[in-house]
C-alpha cells in the first residue's frame, strides 16, 4: 500500500509517487507499483485525500511529471502523479493588474507597452 518514503533506492524505482502540494506544505506519497493500476487506483491506495480532504479526486486536474492525464490513464512504473490544485487567479488578470498597477505608480515598466506619443 502506500507509504512515505522507500528507504530502498530500488523499491522507489518501482514504486509510483503522489504529489500534493499547497503553499504551507508538501505530500508525496509512494504507492507500490501494479501493473495495469490506474491514477484513480494510485491515487486511492495513497492515502493522500486523506491527509487533504480539499482535494476532490472527481473534478482535480492531474498529471505524470507535469504533463496531464486523465484519471483512467495508466502510469508508468517509477511516475510522480501530481495532483493540481485550481488557479487563483486567471494569469491574465494578474498581468492586467500589475501592468495597472506599475502605471498608477508611474514606474518605466508600467509605459513600455503605452503607444510611444502617450509616454
Amino acid at each position: 500500500m502506500a507509504s512515505p518514503a522507500p528507504s530502498d533506492p530500488a523499491a522507489a524505482a518501482d514504486a509510483l509517487m503522489v504529489a500534493y502540494a499547497t503553499p504551507a506544505r508538501q505530500s508525496v506519497v509512494h504507492v507500490a507499483f501494479e501493473q495495469g493500476m490506474s491514477v484513480r487506483k494510485a491515487i486511492e491506495a495513497s492515502g493522500i485525500v486523506a491527509l487533504h480532504p480539499e482535494i476532490d479526486p472527481t473534478t482535480a486536474r492531474v498529471g505524470i511529471f507535469g504533463r496531464l492525464v486523465g484519471l483512467d490513464d495508466v502510469p508508468e512504473r517509477g511516475d510522480r502523479i501530481e495532483i493540481y490544485r485550481p488557479l487563483q487567479v486567471d494569469p491574465k488578470t494578474a498581468r492586467n493588474r500589475r501592468v495597472a498597477k506599475a502605471r498608477a505608480s508611474g514606474a518605466v515598466e508600467g509605459r513600455r507597452w503605452l503607444p510611444r506619443d502617450s509616454r
